[in-house]
C-alpha cells in the first residue's frame, strides 16, 4: 500500500515537514510505501473555473506547466494522502488551496476518483486558526467521498520556529496515532474500495 505525504508549506524542512513525517513512520513500520511531496513553494496556479476538466474527462487539469497533474496522478495511486499545510491568517497556504481545489474539481469530473481513499489533513499552527485550516482540508476529502479517519485529537502540532513543533509531545503522540490508524484502516479499505461500482 502507498501512502502520499504532501508539504504545503514553503518551509522546507520546518514544523509541517516534521508533522507529516511523525505521521509517516508508522506507515512506513508497517511496510506501507511512501513519497513525500514538497509542494509548498512550488508555482501552482489556483482553479479557474474553466470546465474543460469535466469535458476532456482525461483526469487532468488543462492548466498547463505546473506541478498539478504530475502530483493527482501520484494522489490517483495512491491509497492514503496526507495534507499538510501552516496556518496562515486561519487558513490553508495558497498551494494547498489551489490543490484542494483542482484536485476536487478533476475528480469529481472523472467519476469521482478519490472516492474511498484515505484522507488525513496535518496543520502547523503558532497559536489559532489551526482547526479552520483542518476543516478546509477536510472539506474536500470529504466531498470527494474520501474516508477520514480520526486520531486522538485535532491533527495540529504546535510551533513558529523551525523544529519547534517537535517539543510538542502531545501533538507528536497524535501524529504517530493518526499513522497507525490510516494503516489499519487501510486493510480494511482497499480491499472493499475495489468492489466500489465504477462510476
Amino acid at each position: 500500500m502507498f501512502a502520499l505525504a504532501i508539504n504545503g508549506s514553503p518551509r522546507r524542512e520546518g514544523n509541517t515537514h516534521a508533522l507529516l513525517e511523525a505521521v509517516l513512520a508508522p506507515l512506513q513500520r508497517a511496510e506501507w510505501k511512501t513519497e513525500f511531496f514538497q509542494l509548498g513553494g512550488k508555482n501552482i496556479r489556483g482553479c479557474t473555473a474553466c470546465g474543460k476538466c469535466f469535458e476532456a474527462k482525461n483526469h487532468s487539469c488543462m492548466i498547463p506547466n505546473d506541478p498539478f497533474n504530475g502530483l493527482y496522478a501520484k494522489i490517483l495511486e495512491a491509497e492514503a494522502v496526507i495534507i499538510g499545510t501552516p496556518t496562515y491568517f486561519s487558513g490553508v497556504s495558497p498551494e494547498v488551496k489551489a490543490l484542494l481545489d483542482r484536485t476536487g474539481f478533476v475528480s469529481i469530473a472523472n467519476g469521482d476518483m478519490l472516492r474511498g481513499k484515505i484522507g488525513a489533513a496535518v496543520v502547523a499552527v503558532r497559536r489559532g486558526g489551526g482547526i479552520h485550516a483542518f476543516d478546509t482540508i477536510n472539506h474536500m476529502f470529504l466531498m470527494t467521498q474520501m474516508i477520514v479517519p480520526g486520531s486522538l485529537y485535532w491533527n495540529l502540532g504546535f510551533g513558529l520556529d523551525r523544529g519547534e513543533v517537535k517539543d510538542d509531545e502531545e501533538g507528536l503522540a497524535n501524529m504517530k496515532n493518526l499513522g497507525e490508524t490510516i494503516a489499519l484502516l487501510g486493510l480494511a479499505l482497499v480491499p472493499l474500495r475495489n468492489q466500489w461500482p465504477k462510476r
